[in-house]
């Protein structure tokens, strides 16, 4: 379709289109999938931290229009159908499947090009794609079609804001996908995706109880990967591990698809390499690849895990083919420092430089930030973070913005948002090992040698291999700290070893 995929760059707004009705009747009534056996390990949810991107992005967005891919008795949808009807239950489609949804709708909108639906289904599929991808010259493809239904029906268009949320989600626009979600949620009250993409947008403002809420009204009203993903995230930035990890096990013995398969066991093979154990991940990530090959996030897992066993060809081989995939800034970031990490400057140097010339608008702000901070101008890194931090005050913003002003030279001011990235009651509880070891770096600048000791150690502790770069710093700086002194409290304020 030549309009859409000729499309320009600019950014959504919130307030550019307005919408009014109840968000009632019609193929709408159809997007609320079946609630299954209810999971409320804990109902208080009050979360921050990353949003959940990439999986089942389209769910509650595409439905099944009469007359398409509607299979009749004893027969089995085709591709189209399969794409729709796993975004209807909450569920990754397969890349296949979701390319051959998009060329239908493409045809049809060329038939039809005033069809709200068809644009809003179009739109939803190429976030879906762009964000499994890592294609973003998608997401100005969606951006029109989703637009382009909003004008079609200007009210009553809950679909399209949705679909406008989850682009605004995409981009990590969080301030754009609150504004979106909320004002789909108030067209359509019932309608589960719109929560989904509030908990996204929630927990990249950093704010928890707002997550925690908008996650209690989706798991009423929905079931399904998409679902249980953002439950894993919620409860895992509270540091509910156990009770993540119980959730996303029972998910997988019910996971229906390959895909769905794959995106859950690949979580817990992160949630298993946080808490430092390599081989428990390794396993996680090997089963997620049995059942999708092509699982970029696998494969990127799998290359962290072994980059942490030691076995770093086999790493090397992981990421490379994740990359080739999806290659997603944080997997060449990843690459580049294992890189590095072997001593093949000038490998590390051309991932880095790729991340560089996709541009700011294609690399998400916070690993931006974290490749000039540690391996460029850290300057830059700290205007670009400090724009984000006023943007969007997450833990993991306060964490990248501080660690930046340590690079440039600003230790104290560095220190205030460390300690907001790691403090229990402003981060909550989950415990992350390359945060604590930023802490801890700074700590010993400033002389603070016994908090030093204590953050170095508890980041080695919770995954002794975080970094291929940074954990054998760590271990460095928590030896030139030595013992500490008989004398108690006293030593917190002594002087570092030099």
């Amino acid at each position: 379709m030549e309009t859409l995929e000729n499309s320009g760059n600019a950014t959504g707004s919130a307030h550019d289109e307005t919408g009014a009705g109840d968000g009632s009747g019609g193929p709408e009534a159809w997007n609320h999938p079946p609630r299954g056996r209810s999971r409320t390990v804990r109902r208080a949810l009050i979360g921050a931290g990353a949003a959940v991107a990439g999986c089942a992005v389209l769910g509650g967005v595409l439905v099944l229009l009469p007359g398409e891919e509607t299979p009749r008795a004893g027969a089995l949808p085709g591709p189209a159908g399969r794409a729709a009807i796993a975004a209807a239950v909450g569920a990754p489609a397969a890349l296949p499947d979701l390319t051959a949804l998009i060329r239908e709708r493409e045809a049809g909108v060329r038939e039809h090009p005033r069809d709200d639906g068809a644009l809003a289904e179009l739109g939803a599929a190429y976030v879906e794609r762009g964000t499994r991808t890592a294609r973003t010259a998608d997401f100005p493809r969606a951006e029109r079609a989703l637009r382009d239904s909003l004008r079609a029906r200007p009210n009553g268009n809950a679909a399209a804001l949705d679909g406008l949320a989850a682009l605004a989600v995409a981009r990590g626009d969080w301030p754009g996908a609150r504004a979106f979600g909320e004002r789909a949620r108030k067209l359509a009250p019932r309608r589960w995706s719109s929560y989904a993409y509030l908990v996204d947008a929630y927990q990249g403002l950093g704010n928890g109880k707002a997550a925690g809420k908008n996650l209690e009204k989706l798991t009423e009203l929905a079931s399904g990967t998409a679902v249980t993903l953002r439950t894993v995230a919620v409860y895992r930035d509270r540091g509910w591990r156990e009770d993540a990890e119980a959730v996303l096990s029972d998910a997988v013995a019910r996971a229906g698809t390959p895909a769905e398969q794959a995106a859950l066991l690949a979580r817990g093979g992160d949630l298993a390499w946080e808490r430092g154990d390599a081989a428990g991940a390794l396993r996680h990530f090997d089963a997620a690849l049995g059942a999708d090959p092509d699982s970029a996030a696998a494969l990127a897992g799998r290359g962290r895990a072994l980059t942490s066993l030691g076995r770093s060809s086999e790493a090397l081989r992981a990421y490379r083919r994740a990359i080739e995939l999806r290659p997603a800034p944080a997997y060449v970031l990843e690459l580049g420092e294992l890189y590095e990490s072997l001593g093949m400057a000038d490998a590390a140097r051309t991932e880095y430089d790729a991340l560089r010339q996709r541009g700011a608008g294609e690399v998400d702000v916070v690993v931006l930030g974290r490749l000039e901070a540690d391996h460029g101008d850290a300057g830059a890194a700290v205007s670009r973070l400090r724009a984000e931090w006023k943007r969007a005050p997450s833990v993991g913003v306060a964490d990248a913005l501080g660690w930046a002003l340590h690079r440039a030279g600003d230790d104290r001011e560095a220190l205030g948002y460390l300690r907001r990235a790691t403090d229990r009651q402003k981060a909550g509880t989950v415990r992350v090992a390359g945060f604590m070891y930023h802490r801890g770096v700074v700590e010993r600048e400033l002389d603070l040698a016994g908090p030093a000791r204590r953050h170095l150690g508890e980041a080695l502790r919770i995954n002794p291999a975080f970094s291929p770069l940074h954990a054998p710093r760590a271990r460095a700086a928590l030896d030139s700290l030595g013992e500490p002194d008989e004398g108690g409290p006293a030593q917190m304020w002594a002087p570092k070893r030099r």
